[in-house]
């Protein structure tokens, strides 16, 4: 029979443990580790030069970072996206004709101070997906190879996954042992779920590590800002809930094996 102490320990431990597989797993899967701001309204851009640079198949770094500063890109584990103008959106020229097809230039947004009836056009965000042999490609600092940057980026997306394994591992040897009714699989629980934190905290830093020298590298305007997105957040939050669920798993075994051990003493005696 476990006290009750245990089994609210075992309780708390899993709901700590699924909301951090939730939130780690929500980070991965979205876009938004990195953003960056940049006044599209007061540059000469090319907007359609930059979107074909940032669609280029062959995965250059200093082909794609362009875009990626000028038209409020973001940056994640497996996505880079920019803000474009839609398609779709119009504006009526002074002589009242509503242009609708391609011979409009869209590179050049439209100033709608000096137009009348003209209307903000209507962004809409692109996304890129990284392949996988894009996320095992080295990293170059002009000509040479750029170690320490090739594995802080396989790093940085291989963590992350190593974790959810160890979580899901746990969870199974968690299933395990209520079908076994045994509590001493509860301290491997624990000891991969700490492993797990320690990998989610290791793809945060490997992460913002990479960008700081992402930046050395390629830097962006004065007029480029940039911060870290809600998504690196969730990861980051990610890493305390594993450490709590691990030290409740950990505890509770060894706990429970103290006081069966002196139980046992106790009858023997």
């Amino acid at each position: 029979m476990v006290d009750n102490r245990y089994a609210t320990a075992l309780v708390i431990g899993s709901v700590l443990s699924l909301l951090a597989t939730v939130y780690l797993s929500v980070a991965v899967g979205t876009e938004h580790w990195f953003q960056y701001s940049s006044p599209l309204d007061s540059q000469d851009l090319n907007i359609t030069k930059l979107k074909d640079q940032f669609i280029n198949e062959e995965f250059e770094e200093k082909i794609y970072s362009i875009p990626l500063f000028s038209l409020n890109g973001t940056l994640g584990l497996w996505w880079r996206c920019i803000q474009v103008p839609s398609q779709s959106y119009w504006f009526r020229e002074p002589d009242g004709r509503h242009p609708h097809n391609e011979s409009v230039d869209r590179t050049q947004l439209p100033d709608c101070t000096h137009h009348r009836g003209c209307t903000d056009p209507k962004m809409e965000t692109q996304c890129l997906s990284f392949t996988l042999p894009q996320q095992f490609k080295t990293k170059t600092k002009g000509e040479e190879e750029d170690l320490l940057r090739t594995y802080l980026w396989r790093c940085q997306f291989l963590l992350p996954l190593v974790s959810l394994a160890l979580v899901f591992l746990s969870g199974l040897i968690g299933v395990c042992a209520c079908l076994c009714r045994s509590f001493t699989p509860t301290l491997g629980v624990g000891v991969l779920h700490f492993i797990a934190g320690l990998c989610s905290l290791g793809t945060v830093c490997c992460f913002r590590a990479n960008m700081d020298l992402f930046h050395y590298s390629y830097k962006p305007l004065a007029t480029v800002d940039w911060s870290m997105g809600w998504s690196l957040y969730l990861a980051l939050i990610s890493f305390p809930l594993q450490m709590m669920a691990a030290a409740l798993f950990i505890w509770a075994a060894r706990s429970h094996r103290n006081h069966y051990t002196r139980i046992r003493a106790y009858r023997v005696a």
